[in-house]
């Protein structure tokens, strides 16, 4: 499918993490695409921004940041955390009655519980964290080596999981409307498969759910089957919200 309508996609980043894991996907995505590979405060291009560790007031962060750009279509990808970031920001887009991204992609971040989720990573002692980090792979074996090295990210790492540890969804939360498309690794040892399809129940147009080869950074050294995913489903997307039947 082939469309050369515009849009705008906003990438947001999994935990302890920053743009740069994604930086090659605005060569690999249509070049009529305006990609925006987004940093949390307090990495890559924000180094400098205090941390935020809770997801409702980072969606609110990022929206008040994008709230100037042009008018047109958007849409939302997020990993991991990234994917729970995005979650919130569309509902919340949508409680305030404004504009929604045409597409939502969510990645290897399991459905929402009532309850939230039942770990607590970002209070485990450090040798305990770097076990679990090194299991699920993405974060540079340097840092998880290095003393020093982890003292620099071990902070940002700690105040991530805690977000994403400390967020419950809100009760009475409308399905998604908008067509989603979730994607995740056959051997992530963090999200189970049945989490990921569990997304479906959470979305009035649920693409699918597309699975590849990998644990949890299962596009980390090739990320370009996602990428023809990405651009397949939100293209599809795109095409039906600019020619309604």
């Amino acid at each position: 499918m082939h469309s050369d309508q515009p849009l705008r996609l906003y990438v947001f980043h999994h935990a302890g993490g920053s743009h740069l894991l994604y930086r090659e996907w605005p060569a690999l995505l249509p070049a009529h695409w305006d990609v925006r590979l987004m940093d949390v405060p307090g990495r890559g291009r924000l180094a400098g921004r205090p941390q935020i560790d809770d997801a409702r007031e980072l969606a609110a962060f990022f929206l008040r940041s994008t709230a100037a750009e042009p008018s047109g279509p958007f849409a939302f990808f997020g990993h991991s955390m990234g994917a729970l970031v995005a979650y919130e920001m569309t509902q919340r887009l949508a409680a305030e009655g404004r504009e929604l991204p045409v597409w939502l992609g969510l990645s290897a971040r399991g459905a929402p519980r009532p309850q939230g989720e039942a770990t607590r990573r970002h209070t485990l002692p450090d040798e305990e964290l770097r076990l679990h980090l090194a299991a699920m792979g993405g974060t540079p074996v340097e840092v998880l080596r290095d003393a020093d090295l982890w003292e620099m990210f071990s902070p940002a790492i700690r105040n991530d999981l805690k977000l994403v540890e400390s967020w419950r969804p809100l009760p009475d939360t409308p399905k998604l409307t908008m067509p989603v498309a979730v994607y995740g690794g056959t051997q992530d040892v963090v999200v189970a498969p049945e989490r990921l399809a569990a997304w479906e129940s959470f979305a009035e147009r649920f693409q699918g759910l597309r699975m590849h080869e990998g644990g949890h950074f299962y596009f980390q050294t090739d990320p370009r089957p996602l990428i023809e995913k990405i651009t397949r489903d939100a293209t599809a997307a795109l095409t039906a919200a600019v020619s309604p039947s």
